[in-house]
């Protein structure tokens, strides 16, 4: 499950990042990064994260992930992921550090990062270490309110 779950971040890092207009040109990003994967498990992959094709307004279409609507499989994947890496947060002012298990700092950001949260300017994420950016209109209890719906224990 696991290669399953990382291989279905680096499309969705792939897609956010570049202009793909075509299942060989992503195949051909992924074997760059040294994913080795069938057009059928490919073709799977883009109908669960629900990937779409949006004209280039010249001659072209180009993949595009959706921008509210994380599927529930990825979402859930998501929050395993934040919930296995997670010890801490703290806050100074509008300023959060997540504290984490070593190594796991990057996938808890991005699983915080792909919730697409209103009160969150952006993550910063170490080995061990996440810095978060609240926006000035929400505090701690904004985010501690989202994160405690499945992290019960969740507290300041």
């Amino acid at each position: 499950m696991k290669l399953r779950d990382d291989r279905l971040r680096l499309i969705m890092r792939i897609i956010k990042e570049n202009r793909i207009s075509s299942q060989e040109a992503l195949l051909g990003e992924l074997v760059k990064q040294g994913i080795s994967v069938t057009q059928a498990t490919l073709s799977r992959d883009l109908k669960l994260l629900k990937v779409g094709k949006v004209s280039d307004g010249w001659n072209g279409y180009y993949y595009t992930l959706p921008e509210s609507d994380v599927p529930p499989d990825i979402q859930r994947t998501f929050i395993q992921d934040l919930q296995r890496g997670f010890l801490s947060l703290d806050f100074s002012g509008q300023i959060g550090v997540i504290k984490t298990l070593q190594g796991h700092a990057d996938s808890v950001a991005f699983a915080i990062d792909r919730f697409n949260l209103d009160c969150i300017l952006g993550t910063i994420a170490g080995d061990d270490t996440i810095f978060l950016v609240l926006k000035e209109e929400n505090g701690p209890e904004d985010l501690i309110r989202y994160l405690g719906s499945f992290m019960p224990d969740l507290e300041l």
